[in-house]
């Protein structure tokens, strides 16, 4: 894995949002000012904003808060964390580790290199921005009582975000969060197991707190960040609550599924009682939403009549 020590100690400076000169960066860290800007340009690779001004130095847009170990472990009912600044994807962090983790295990990171979405989409991951965290959870009654997982999730991190002064925050089935009818957050449960063998289930969060712009072509739809909102959330403490908070959940999930849920549901989802367009491949289904159920199906109303629907290529629009 390639060295990162140099750039995270050139954002750790920097992480005040003042300029500080090539050549003192150099002094500190022991190397020519050709070998600091060389190293700013990984910084930039990461998604940072790095101003650079003739005689004043390096600095960024503003400070930006970084990931604090010590302060997130202090907040744990449990350790069992990984926080690695710099790593393809959390999920994947994980996934390679099946055989050695215990329910609740967690990975948080400052940036993702290949961060993932839903259906094979890049999820795009700039530094120190947002929060990516992934958590493994081991489900013994088998993959079908996987059903709901990421109800529960969205529910557990939109009431964490309200907790913590986002009070609009609201999900989206199945797996999303909204503030102000636009996505600010993704949920990407992935699982491995077979009918009759316990369910191994990695489920991954990112969400945006200080989000930079992106291209179009990395963000297919419209976004929001909670800086945007005027929110400010701290990022170590927002890290420490979600996962006391989905530790806490998802051993209640384990013992009684969905069903202690349902209501936690109806009152933050975002589309109830709103028209909406659900997508399944080619299909079209005009309908008015009207909750889930204790399975996590969708429930529809199309002229009077309410259907569930349910499967991995469904996804939810306004219409």
């Amino acid at each position: 894995m390639k060295d990162h020590t140099i750039p995270l100690k050139l954002v750790a400076a920097l992480a005040d949002g003042e300029f500080h000169s090539g050549e003192q960066l150099g002094e500190a860290l022991g190397m020519s000012r050709a070998a600091i800007n060389k190293h700013m340009q990984t910084l930039k690779s990461w998604g940072l904003d790095v101003y650079t001004v003739t005689g004043k130095g390096y600095s960024l847009p503003g400070p930006i808060q970084l990931l604090n170990e010590a302060a997130i472990l202090a907040r744990l009912h449990q350790p069992n964390l990984a926080i690695i600044p710099v790593i393809d994807s959390t999920n994947q962090y994980l996934l390679d580790r099946l055989s050695e983790l215990q329910s609740g295990d967690a990975c948080i990171a400052e940036y993702q290199q290949a961060g993932r979405g839903r259906r094979g989409r890049q999820w795009f991951s700039p530094f120190g921005a947002n929060l990516y965290m992934s958590m493994y959870w081991r489900l013994e009654q088998g993959p079908a009582a996987a059903m709901g997982l990421s109800l529960v999730i969205g529910i557990i991190m939109a009431e964490v975000l309200q907790a913590l002064g986002a009070p609009d925050v609201r999900v989206k089935w199945p797996n999303d969060l909204y503030l102000k009818d636009r996505k600010l957050a993704g949920i990407l449960v992935e699982l491995t197991g077979k009918t009759g063998d316990a369910a191994q289930i990695v489920m991954g969060a990112g969400i945006n707190l200080a989000m930079r712009s992106a291209d179009a072509a990395q963000i297919n739809q419209g976004w929001i960040n909670l800086q945007e909102a005027g929110i400010a959330i701290n990022r170590n403490e927002l890290a420490a609550t979600l996962i006391n908070s989905l530790r806490e959940a998802l051993a209640l999930f384990e013992q009684e599924g969905l069903v202690p849920f349902i209501g936690r549901w109806a009152a933050l989802d975002n589309f109830i009682d709103r028209p909406v367009k659900l997508i399944m491949g080619d299909r079209e289904v005009y309908g008015i939403a009207r909750g889930v159920d204790k399975q996590g199906g969708l429930l529809l109303e199309q002229e009077g009549e309410i259907k569930s629907w349910m499967g991995g290529e469904i996804s939810l629009r306004p219409q």
